[in-house]
């Protein structure tokens, strides 16, 4: 299933990824694919929101994976930035696979590394840097679930 999304603004972007950061369990992989700029970040720290896990969401360029336990009880959220890694091989080195069933993992800039940590996950390419656009598509019947319950004020 794919499904497109227009923010307007960044509130509409914020507003997606409170929604769907509250649909998301344990056990999911959100792969984030976009030009340097285009709210991969912002979207994470919406997502975080949703989720109600410890902040601050920053991007973890440097460090290249964050975690953020929950404060309310649900999954941690296992924030990545692949822009530096060079292949699928260091992104296995971080053995996000042994976090994959408790936690949430958002991997930016994950597209071509990403893919083998789960037979399921969401995939997201933002474009756009006023007027964003997201082309979603969903790998797996349980993302074709996340997409349908996204509340339509928000597609």
């Amino acid at each position: 299933m794919e499904r497109d999304f227009r923010w307007q603004t960044l509130e509409d972007t914020e507003q997606f990824g409170r929604a769907l950061g509250a649909l998301l369990h344990g056990g999911d992989l959100l792969v984030l694919t976009g030009d340097l700029g285009a709210g991969k970040t912002t979207l994470t720290q919406s997502i975080a929101e949703g989720l109600g896990v410890r902040g601050p969401i920053t991007s973890p360029t440097f460090v290249i994976a964050r975690v953020h336990p929950s404060l309310v009880g649900g999954p941690a959220l296992v924030h990545v930035d692949a822009y530096r890694l060079g292949s699928a091989i260091e992104l296995d080195d971080l053995d996000l696979d042994a976090d994959l069933d408790a936690s949430v993992i958002v991997v930016e800039w994950g597209a071509g590394l990403a893919e083998q940590l789960s037979d399921t996950r969401l995939e997201l390419t933002i474009s756009g840097d006023v007027e964003r656009t997201a082309h979603a598509v969903a790998v797996g019947s349980r993302f074709e679930h996340v997409l349908a319950d996204l509340p339509p004020s928000v597609a």
